[in-house]
């Protein structure tokens, strides 16, 4: 299957496996909007070379979130689409505190392809907390988060400046976005 039609297979199958699921926000955004600006991310940072990077954003959260299992996904899109995901899928058997920790200590020892993936997804989740901070959060709980975020995608720079230019601007909206 060429790049554009894998994709398109992924976006649709995405869709599918996280249709009844909503964002955080107040907003309630169907969730299928962060899985396709992960990959909108990654496609504008790899400036569309890397079809199966692309794939993986759209599928990032299958393992987590929808009891997906890996061997599905590499049977589906092949055992590189795969790696990916399961290189920034969290233990969901560990306490949320050990998983959070994890990525922060994890986040440097990650391939190039995997922080990139890393960074598209914290990239876009404070950009979802700018425009629509998820219900119940305290503005500490917020800050906190951000904060947090800081600490993983710090620990996976050096992949792509214009990625990491989208996540410094994410987090200082989300910033102001609290503040205000």
């Amino acid at each position: 299957m060429n790049g554009v039609r894998a994709i398109m297979a992924a976006a649709d199958t995405a869709a599918r496996w996280h249709a009844a699921q909503r964002r955080k926000g107040e907003a309630q955004e169907p969730y299928v909007n962060h899985l396709l600006e992960v990959a909108a991310l990654i496609a504008e940072a790899t400036e569309g070379l890397d079809p199966d990077l692309v794939i993986a954003g759209l599928l990032h959260d299958s393992v987590e979130d929808s009891g997906i299992s890996a061997s599905e996904i590499e049977a589906r899109f092949g055992a590189d689409v795969a790696a990916l995901v399961m290189a920034v899928t969290d233990d969901k058997t560990l306490p949320k505190a050990e998983r959070k920790w994890l990525q922060v200590v994890m986040a440097p020892k990650k391939d190039f392809r995997a922080r990139m993936l890393k960074i598209a997804d914290k990239t876009s989740n404070l950009r979802a907390m700018a425009a629509s901070p998820p219900a119940g959060w305290s503005d500490e709980r917020r800050r906190d988060y951000i904060a947090w975020a800081r600490a993983v995608v710090d620990g996976a720079r050096g992949v792509s400046p214009w990625l990491e230019g989208q996540f410094d601007q994410a987090a200082a909206e989300a910033d102001t976005a609290l503040a205000g």
